[in-house]
């Protein structure tokens, strides 16, 4: 079963529509005997970083999601504000992240020119081979909404690198079962129906 967690914050009503298309029924729940029972789990969210952290801690599900994803090694992918919060901290709030990741979520710092936030269709090259960029083709684009992106301490995590106004940021990260995509595949048309058909088929 493939649960969508539900804290309050995130685009659900897209990315059910999305699974529905390749055959999978998401399940959007906040409930902790729902989640237990998970095989796949999705993490949504957008927004800010403190205000994501703190709807996950009145939500009271860390402890569950830590004991699914590090213990249990459920699959998990983060979303857009969902990859982030899997890091360690962020400059955009004061709030410790979840920190399934050794990395932080930095803010833009671009050229004259460049607007913040990074918006619209853009490229993300696969840098390492993983089941979620299995056979995605060369000429992938994605949806984008964001000013603040990932930034690895350790490079073996980096999974997808995409360029904006000069800068070659980390896009898509992942480490054993935890996958992570900075842009929107629920609204990426036939390539984000692509990276979402591998995590829930091939991981």
């Amino acid at each position: 079963m493939l649960v969508i967690i539900d804290y309050g914050i995130g685009n659900i009503g897209s990315i059910q529509n999305m699974l529905k298309k390749i055959g999978v029924q998401g399940v959007f729940s906040g409930d902790k005997q729902v989640i237990e029972k998970a095989t796949k789990l999705i993490l949504p969210g957008v927004g800010a970083f403190d205000k994501g952290m703190t709807c996950l801690n009145n939500s009271g599900l860390i402890p569950l999601l830590n004991q699914k994803v590090l213990d249990e090694k459920v699959p998990c992918m983060g979303i857009c504000l969902g990859m982030q919060l899997m890091t360690k901290r962020s400059d955009e709030g004061q709030l410790d992240g979840l920190g399934w990741f050794d990395a932080e979520t930095r803010k833009f710092e671009l050229d004259r020119g460049y607007k913040i936030p990074h918006m619209g269709w853009n490229y993300a090259d696969p840098v390492k081979n993983t089941p979620v960029t299995a056979g995605l083709a060369e000429d992938s684009r994605y949806y984008f909404v964001h000013s603040y992106y990932v930034s690895c301490n350790q490079k073996q995590d980096e999974m997808l690198k995409t360029n904006y106004g000069g800068l070659d940021f980390t896009s898509g990260i992942s480490r054993d079962n935890i996958y992570g995509v900075q842009f929107h595949p629920e609204k990426s048309h036939k390539y984000g129906m692509a990276l979402l058909k591998n995590f829930v088929y091939n991981v």
